[in-house]
């Protein structure tokens, strides 16, 4: 259980925050940049839930999980693969992206097909998903340059689930959009 007695520590002034092992790195670092993203991400869905609560209940009771999930993510992202670590990381599971595939196949049975992409909008709920979405999708960006980094390793099973939240996000700003009957579809060339 993490215990916080002071907020502020003076330990980030010099620009360098702490790792989950004790390792300083710059608040630049592209893993800090990761995870960042990834606290990002989860106060978009945060506000996301303010506008989802009373529309679609299934829907804010997945983003309050995914909101557990995302601190989880955080937390892998910040604790990079030692050798023989002295306690056991916390890791992102195969189970939670399975869980986010059954989450998806749920709301995704009940929308139509779609014959055009979707302009983020339609509602103030659907609007707030694909702003969580889009916040997701650079994180993921981010995961994949920094596991492509020589000397730094990132959870494959975190990218997954990084990777299959953005597609909740989506099927989810539909299923909020009354199944897709108030998305607002893209028209290519409309406005020429």
């Amino acid at each position: 259980m993490v215990s916080l007695t002071r907020i502020y520590t003076k330990t980030g002034d010099d620009g360098s925050t702490g790792l989950a092992g004790g390792a300083r790195r710059r608040k630049h670092d592209l893993r800090v940049e990761a995870y960042g993203t990834i606290d990002e991400a989860n106060a978009a869905v945060g506000m996301a839930r303010l506008a989802t609560k009373d529309i679609h209940p299934q829907v804010d009771a997945v983003l309050l999980v995914i909101q557990n999930d995302l601190f989880d993510v955080g937390a892998d992202l910040a604790t990079p693969h030692e050798p023989a670590p002295k306690y056991e990381p916390l890791r992102i599971v195969e189970a939670q992206v399975e869980r986010l595939e059954r989450e998806i196949d749920a709301l995704n049975a009940n929308l139509a097909p779609l014959r055009s992409f979707v302009l983020p909008g339609g509602s103030p709920a659907a609007a707030a998903l694909h702003v969580a979405r889009t916040v997701t999708r650079r994180a993921e960006r981010l995961m994949v340059e920094l596991s492509d980094r020589d000397g730094e390793t990132v959870n494959p099973v975190a990218i997954r689930y990084v990777n299959r939240l953005s597609d909740y996000l989506f099927v989810a700003s539909r299923a909020v959009n009354d199944n897709g009957a108030a998305d607002v579809l893209w028209v290519p060339g409309k406005n020429r």
